[in-house]
């Protein structure tokens, strides 16, 4: 039969040219990771093969054994990786093989430095794939038809790994993907048994599916007996590594197999692997990973465990087994019970999901109090991890109490950023009389740290959280108590230190007041409807003015992030606070100049804003105003 050849030359996405030269340099000491990659897709593929067939079971008919070869010619040069799997239509290689169908590439990209050594860990976690094939090959041949297409329908795809690839029409009778590596010289270790043997011994017994290569039989001198008829045999054990038990898994085994559904180069920090028995039979086997993964922020890229039953591959991603908070962890859940025509729909009003979940939940939380008992590691995780792990108290209400004992916060405790203050470390630390946990949000650290409703909690030794992370605003509004102490901003309602005040304090207080009554009076009409109210201090001690929120209201932080989403807000008006014992208010006291005592006015609330990370309505304004004050003094 004559084939319409339909040969095109494509040229490889920026990104995919990028990755390539990046990759082949960084990963070239580590080069026999191109099997486990290409045997890794392999076996995907066959998972979604069987899947498929669960509704067309003619799919499997003419070929139902599914399994992956490895061979390899020496006098050719080549290694073939050969499955009976899923395959590829035309448009599919395009799209799988042009280009990098992940996004955030670029991101990824900017991010790589240049070091060999962290760029190979970059690399790692951003997943390499077919693309590890460059690493050994100078040439790539990818020949594949899809199970639902016909012989005529195959695809091959050719490419030397630099600027462009071509693909063509071919026959294909078989189903499924054959790939041929043509080696580069430095590459020859492979084109031998022992070798191939040993690598797919030690990255894929796991693997639900037989690794196959030629069987070899040898004479009394030790020589390989040659056969006129090739004969397969499986390498791997080829046992779904969840179904064994857990005192027949060595901790390599685990690490190797979270490599594996995970596409990570890193350990996994901890794994807990539970079966259950009894009404519902189900395994899941979880992992925490040492770092967060690439796409993690990514709100269109899925995130969950890979779903089997009965060891039959249902989905990827089954996002229904645990919350978005621990969208990093990677898994299998694999059940008895859970019928085989399963539709997401199904899947979401399932009480068996929703048990499973819950364990799932419990069973993770515990893996991360017990990490927490040990400081270092679990700061190493949290640093990578945390953002996500905040907005566990905003999904999870039931376990809102555990999840708040594992979250960390940078404080004043501290003279770096460093999130590293549990809330019951902070509670330890409460000073006599106090019965509140302060924080304040600020969109950085440094805002944070020097803002001036900081300044009576400082004098008086008071700890304050500094919260700067953009999920803060949201978590503060559902975590509003830990063990008994209510949360308290710093910056909102009116602040009540009474319980921590001297006698004598609270006569100066009373004192002071009846003396600026004027002066609060008159600064109040200045500002007129650009304030709610205007009021004596007791946050500050080297500050002139502050600005805070009523208790209720919106904070600055949060109504900035709001717009910049784009969200149309309600105007919110800020309390204006003046300190009585700065100079520059006590001068407004004496000021006779009525728009002397305007300007002034308007500047320390103008100043007041900025030192919060607000914006001025009219900032050219303010510099006029001030620069006028300045020349008086000049």
């Amino acid at each position: 039969m004559t084939i319409a050849a339909n040969k095109e030359t494509h040229g490889f996405q920026t990104e995919v040219k990028q990755l390539l030269q990046l990759m082949i340099n960084s990963l070239y000491s580590n080069k026999e990771i191109f099997l486990r990659e290409l045997i890794s897709n392999a076996a995907d593929a066959a998972d979604k093969l069987r899947f498929i067939a669960l509704e067309r079971p003619k799919l499997l008919e003419d070929n139902p054994d599914l399994a992956v070869q490895v061979s390899f010619n020496a006098k050719a040069k080549t290694v073939t990786i050969k499955d009976n799997g899923i395959g590829m239509s035309r448009g599919e290689v395009i799209d799988n093989l042009g280009t990098i169908a992940k996004s955030g590439s670029r991101e990824f990209l900017s991010a790589l430095t240049g070091d060999q050594t962290k760029d190979r860990e970059l690399i790692g976690q951003f997943g390499v794939g077919f693309y590890s094939s460059f690493i050994v090959a100078d040439k790539v041949e990818v020949k594949t038809r899809h199970a639902e297409l016909s012989a005529e329908e195959g695809v091959c795809w050719t490419s030397s790994g630099e600027g462009d690839y071509e693909i063509e029409t071919i026959e294909k009778v078989e189903r499924g993907t054959e790939i041929i590596l043509h080696l580069k010289n430095d590459a020859k270790e492979f084109l031998d048994t022992n070798r191939l043997r040993h690598i797919i011994t030690k990255y894929c017994d796991h693997i639900n599916l037989p690794v196959m290569m030629e069987k070899q039989e040898f004479d009394k001198d030790g020589k390989i007996i040659k056969k006129k008829k090739v004969e397969f045999e499986a390498i791997n054990k080829a046992t779904a590594l969840w179904t064994l038990a857990k005192k027949d898994i060595s901790a390599e085994q685990y690490k190797e197999f979270y490599k594996y559904i995970a596409h990570d180069f890193a350990d996994p920090v901890n794994w807990s692997h539970n079966k259950v028995e009894g009404k519902q039979d189900y395994t899941t086997l979880l992992y925490l990973p040492s770092r967060a993964p690439f796409d993690l922020y990514d709100q269109e890229q899925r995130h969950g465990l890979k779903l089997y039953v009965q060891k039959v591959f249902i989905m990827d991603d089954a996002d229904h087994f645990l919350p978005r908070y621990l969208r990093f962890v990677k898994g299998v859940v694999d059940s008895k019970d859970l019928p085989l025509n399963v539709s997401r729909e199904i899947l979401q009003h399932s009480s068996l999901v929703d048990k499973i979940k819950t364990a799932s939940i419990k069973r993770v939380l515990a893996m991360l109090e017990k990490l927490a008992e040990n400081t270092e590691e679990y700061q190493t995780l949290w640093d990578q991890l945390g953002k996500v792990l905040k907005e566990g108290p905003i999904e999870d209400i039931d376990n809102k109490e555990r999840i708040a004992k594992l979250l960390r916060f940078a404080s004043t405790h501290n003279d770096n950023d460093k999130q590293n203050i549990s809330l019951a470390a902070y509670i330890e630390r409460m000073q006599k009389g106090q019965d509140k946990i302060y924080y304040i949000t600020a969109e950085s650290y440094m805002t944070a740290k020097h803002s001036p409703q900081l300044e009576v909690f400082n004098a008086k030794g008071i700890e304050v959280l500094l919260l700067t992370d953009p999920v803060d605003e949201w978590l503060i509004s559902y975590l509003t108590e830990f063990d008994g102490k209510a949360l308290q901003s710093v910056a909102k309602g009116d602040l009540d230190l009474s319980k921590m005040e001297k006698k004598e304090d609270k006569k100066v207080k009373e004192k002071l007041e009846n003396d600026f009554a004027s002066v609060v009076k008159q600064v109040k009409e200045v500002l007129g409807d650009k304030v709610n109210e205007v009021r004596l201090t007791d946050r500050l001690t080297t500050s002139p003015a502050c600005v805070v929120s009523e208790e209720s209201a919106m904070g600055i932080q949060m109504q900035k992030m709001m717009a910049a989403a784009g969200q149309t807000m309600p105007s919110s008006k800020p309390i204006f606070e003046l300190n009585p014992q700065h100079k520059l208010i006590e001068n407004l006291k004496v000021q006779t100049d009525d728009e002397q005592f305007k300007k002034w006015s308007e500047v320390l609330f103008d100043q007041a804003i900025l030192a919060e990370g607000g914006h001025l309505d009219d900032p050219a304004g303010f510099v006029q105003r001030l620069n006028g004050l300045l020349e008086k003094v000049a």
